[in-house]
């Protein structure tokens, strides 16, 4: 495929390729909600299953890192065999395993059938970013649909609490897994006939070295990093992070040295693709780290009951829906996208800021700076998106969503574990020393015992308090430097328009 460039845009998407991009939104929506889907579900399965403590951790956890694990793997597989075929091979994959989940009669069965959600998942994401690169060619009609790809899966996440919780209250637990079946089967029905095929026409052969090479990168650095919040900076999640980086270099090195690698060096080459998904990796860090400490404040803090902390939680999503439209729109109107970029990471700042002034008592101030954050979020991840889809060829834009979904995860895992170190650090240095040593440890455990200290939960709620304002100014200053390198990193860098993003070129 030729690399040279051209000033005319790519053909105009008509109501085939619009009403292709709603039928992509269902398993995207789906394969989002299912990261939270569990929140309300898991006491219903713990009494009907009765699991152990480390097979409820793996029921919750092993969706999540499955798909962080496959998606670099799975973006270059479909690069390969076709993104609808393993769009369509992935969601069957995922409505069989949503069917076992939801009759599971043991634990084993249930944590079986979400790994293979988890593939699915990995299957599904990069698949549909990739399918839109090839649908959407005109460079403002791609912002719109990319625009669309962003707020659904950051809402999918926030709706997936509260289907849960409302399904469990009319149903059973397994309803939360069943819902996913009607989505698949309408994909599985009109994918064939809406999505067009693309493939790299020429992918040499598949690097089968790099896919145990880029799990054990990705696992064992997601694995440290969700658990240092709850557990704190043991030797073994040290470890396991330490070892992660380690098959990390070695995944790099094999990258650059193998004759048809996984991960094309050339891709990185490309002017903005690189910033681009540091940036994408730090705005997920602001957006997952003051998720953890807002969703335990509504609980724990204010004393709201799951299903109201969740239906709360709902109100910032609100203006997440016109974020991404308006950033595409001034981008489209000669903003420079730099500027829009840096904009969001200045406005994101600012909701971490707000976020500092809380109190024990500041529920609409919270939610307040929720929105801010999400919205700057949104903003960015959007943008990022559209310039890395657009600078990345054609031929690989499985491989290049791969990596920005790869970036999302281990930014949120890396904003909850270094934000969650800050918040917990201030928790434990103002909790007495004569405490329990459950309430030093956590807020959850000095709500617990309670009751044995007059006075503790007051000074618990305070000392959370506290350490979330903490994490707020460690956030805002994150933030504030993300936006300072946006805007040296982006400037004059914008996709290229090339004549071989013509459809033809990369569908068959």
């Amino acid at each position: 495929m030729t690399n040279s460039t051209s000033t005319s845009a790519g053909p105009r998407a008509g109501r085939r390729e619009w009403t292709a991009l709603g039928v992509l939104m269902l398993p995207l929506l789906l394969v989002s909600m299912d990261v939270s889907v569990l929140y309300f579900a898991i006491p219903a399965i713990s009494a009907d299953l009765e699991p152990s403590g480390t097979q409820q951790l793996w029921i919750f956890d092993i969706y999540a890192f499955v798909l962080a694990g496959l998606l670099m793997t799975m973006g270059s597989v479909g690069d390969r065999i076709g993104r609808r075929r393993l769009l369509l091979l992935g969601a069957a994959a995922f409505g069989a395993a949503s069917l076992v989940a939801a009759y599971a009669t043991s634990a084993e069965t249930l944590i079986a059938a979400r790994a293979v959600l988890g593939i699915g998942g990995a299957t599904l994401m990069p698949s549909t970013m990739a399918l839109l690169r090839t649908m959407f060619t005109d460079p403002g009609q791609r912002a719109k649909a990319i625009g669309v790809w962003s707020g659904v899966m950051t809402a999918g996440i926030a709706l997936g609490s509260v289907m849960s919780g409302v399904l469990v209250e009319y149903f059973w637990w397994g309803s939360v897994f069943l819902v996913n079946l009607p989505a698949m089967a309408v994909l599985l029905v009109l994918g064939p006939l809406l999505l067009p095929e693309s493939r790299d026409p020429a992918p040499g052969r598949f690097d089968w070295p790099g896919v145990p090479l880029s799990m054990a990168a990705v696992l064992p650095v997601i694995y440290g990093l969700k658990e240092i919040p709850s557990e704190g900076w043991h030797v073994r999640y040290v470890v396991s992070i330490t070892v992660g980086l380690l098959f990390a270099a070695l995944f790099v090195h094999r990258q650059r040295t193998a004759a048809s690698p996984m991960i094309p060096p050339a891709l990185f080459r490309g002017r903005g693709f690189a910033p681009s998904v540091a940036l994408n990796l730090v705005s997920a860090f602001g957006v997952m780290g003051s998720a953890y400490f807002t969703t335990q404040y509504l609980q724990s803090v204010l004393g709201k009951s799951a299903m109201e902390a969740a239906l709360w939680a709902l109100l910032p999503s609100v203006p997440i829906g016109a974020a991404a439209p308006i950033a595409a729109r001034l981008v489209q109107k000669g903003v420079p996208r730099a500027r829009v970029v840096t904009a969001g990471f200045t406005i994101a700042a600012c909701g971490f800021a707000l976020l500092a002034f809380s109190g024990t008592d500041s529920m609409w101030l919270v939610l307040a700076s929720c929105a801010v954050l999400a919205v700057g979020g949104v903003t960015v991840m959007s943008q990022i998106m559209d310039l890395a889809m657009g600078t990345a060829p054609v031929e690989r834009a499985g491989t290049a969503s791969s990596l920005m979904e790869t970036a999302t995860e281990f930014g949120g895992a890396l904003g909850m574990a270094v934000l969650g170190a800050v918040g917990t650090a201030v928790y434990r240095h103002e909790i007495p020393e004569s405490a329990p040593d459950a309430a030093r440890e956590t807020l959850g455990g000095a709500l617990a015992v309670a009751d044995q200290v007059p006075g503790l939960a007051a000074v618990a709620r305070e000392a959370f308090t506290s350490g979330m304002q903490a994490a707020a100014i460690a956030g805002a200053v994150v933030l504030a430097g993300a936006a300072a390198l946006a805007a040296v990193s982006l400037r004059r860098v914008e996709p290229r328009k090339s004549a071989a993003e013509a459809p033809e070129k990369a569908c068959v």
